[in-house]
């Protein structure tokens, strides 16, 4: 059952089913998101939850039920203008040009709508990168690779940011870093939807956690629920 959601409902995902080929993935996904929140997608490997994300941007094989993003039907609509509404996903494997430096990665984004940060904004909020400005991606360490995926989807413009674990095989001290960057584009007004499987560092940053199992949503956690929900948080993560 859906917990309500308080803020203008930016995102909403109803019966959702994708393929890969002949794989079935997902098996009627349903959640929200509010305007300016911040909500995980938490589930064990295989769940469901990258392709959630593929899903919403349109690239997977075979997708069906709905996604209405700002009141609009999004499903049948191809990922270029998918991304154009105001939708940007920053991908496990981050995706950057290995070959151009930081400067140039920054710039290749196209703007897609008013209110995307300029080159400069977006060296304040990762002061690594401009260390590193004139670096090639090949060049920058996991961490600063991360920080420069998430960078570049800032300067489209984008409402809703995707981001697919951002800390997957960082050092502490990096992902302590990426929570605070997190939280600051909350404040900013961005609202995201974040794949983790690092349960302890989603529980400090997000407004509400869904649950996956086996291409579904199979439990809704506020963030002020989550201490007493521990025991069965970690039952279904494994952990």
């Amino acid at each position: 059952m859906l917990v309500p959601v308080m803020a203008e409902t930016l995102l909403k995902v109803a019966g959702l089913q994708s393929w890969y080929g002949e794989s079935h993935i997902l098996h009627g996904v349903d959640f929200e998101i509010g305007r300016g929140e911040l909500v995980t997608l938490l589930g064990r490997n295989g769940a469901g939850k990258t392709t959630t994300l593929k899903s919403i941007m349109g690239i997977v094989e075979k997708r069906t039920g709905s996604i209405v993003f700002e009141g609009q039907e999004t499903v049948g609509q191809p990922s270029d203008k998918i991304a154009r509404r105001g939708i940007a996903y920053c991908p496990e494997e981050r995706g950057i040009f290995s070959s151009l430096n930081v400067d140039e990665n920054l710039s290749l984004p196209p703007v897609v709508k008013p209110g995307g940060l300029s080159i400069e904004e977006i060296y304040t909020l990762f002061p690594n990168l401009l260390e590193r400005r004139r670096s090639q991606g090949t060049k920058l360490s996991g961490g600063e690779q991360q920080m420069l995926a998430i960078g570049r989807i800032l300067r489209t413009g984008a409402d809703l940011l995707l981001l697919d674990e951002p800390t997957e095989g960082l050092a502490p001290v990096i992902v302590q870093r990426i929570g605070e960057i997190i939280r600051q584009l909350k404040t900013r007004g961005f609202t995201i939807l974040l794949v983790e499987q690092n349960f302890h560092f989603a529980a400090t940053i997000a407004d509400r956690h869904y649950v996956m199992e086996d291409g579904r949503v199979v439990d809704t956690v506020v963030a002020s629920d989550v201490q007493q929900s521990i025991g069965k948080l970690q039952a279904y993560l494994g952990v």
